[in-house]
């Protein structure tokens, strides 16, 4: 998922970030990004390495595995969207600063009402602790970034991601850039031909780009279903850490 670091490939981007311009470019292979949170332009960046997490090749931990099991983190979706961007906007000890400023974080939450994108919530008691966003198309997830105010929020996110994913019949998880957190999860990167040829097979449900063009749900044949682990959900809408890891426990 996107971090500070330089990418190759930068150009300005148009204003407004609408929803079509921005499914648009994802199918492609290209992201925005901005050079601060107080930045007035964002760029437009196609790494030439691409971050992965290999769905089948998910690394759980001994000691994550028992956190997860444990319900250590009240796990929901979209229950906190514009909370968890915000979050992930927000300069920390470790993070200063961050490349989602507020037409990035706009252009999201837009994203969000109209279906496309989703995030994932880690709660202790009523307290938002950490999580993640991204944005869904056909068969490809796109990790935008990643946050954490308790020990293994993030990695616990992650790993509900990667089982919802499983679960719905994605094939792809986008990652950006590689970092060495998500390395220690079993994130890969390839080159940039390889990364676009899994793109390829990721987006082949979406037929028409009528219903990207208009804003619509993508409701195409085969794409996947981000919802599909919400059958496991309690009364309050959070999905068990056995759940979870029942899913992951087979590929790590």
């Amino acid at each position: 998922m996107a971090n500070d670091r330089a990418a190759p490939d930068l150009t300005v981007a148009p204003d407004p970030l609408d929803p079509a311009l921005l499914l648009g470019a994802y199918s492609v292979g290209v992201f925005p990004m901005a050079d601060s949170r107080g930045a007035d332009s964002i760029y437009w960046v196609e790494p030439r390495r691409r971050a992965i997490l290999p769905l089948d090749g998910f690394h759980l931990a001994r000691s994550l595995r028992r956190v997860i099991a444990a319900d250590r983190f009240r796990v929901t979706v979209d229950r906190a969207f514009a909370q968890i961007i915000a979050l992930c906007a927000e300069s920390a000890d470790d993070r200063p600063d961050t490349w989602i400023n507020p037409a990035i974080e706009q252009a999201f939450v837009r994203l969000h009402a109209l279906g496309h994108a989703h995030s994932v919530e880690c709660w202790d008691g009523e307290q938002l602790v950490g999580g993640l966003y991204g944005l869904a198309l056909g068969r490809a997830f796109f990790g935008e970034s990643m946050v954490s105010r308790a020990p293994n929020a993030s990695k616990v996110a992650i790993a509900a991601l990667v089982a919802r994913l499983k679960a719905g019949g994605f094939t792809l998880l986008d990652c950006q850039f590689m970092t060495a957190h998500l390395a220690s999860l079993g994130a890969q990167e390839i080159d940039r031909a390889d990364y676009m040829a899994l793109l390829g097979a990721a987006l082949s449900s979406i037929g028409s780009s009528a219903a990207a063009s208009s804003g619509a749900v993508d409701v195409a044949a085969g794409a996947g279903d981000f919802f599909a682990l919400d059958a496991a959900a309690g009364a309050d809408g959070a999905v068990s850490g056995k759940a979870i890891v029942q899913l992951l426990v087979h590929t790590s």
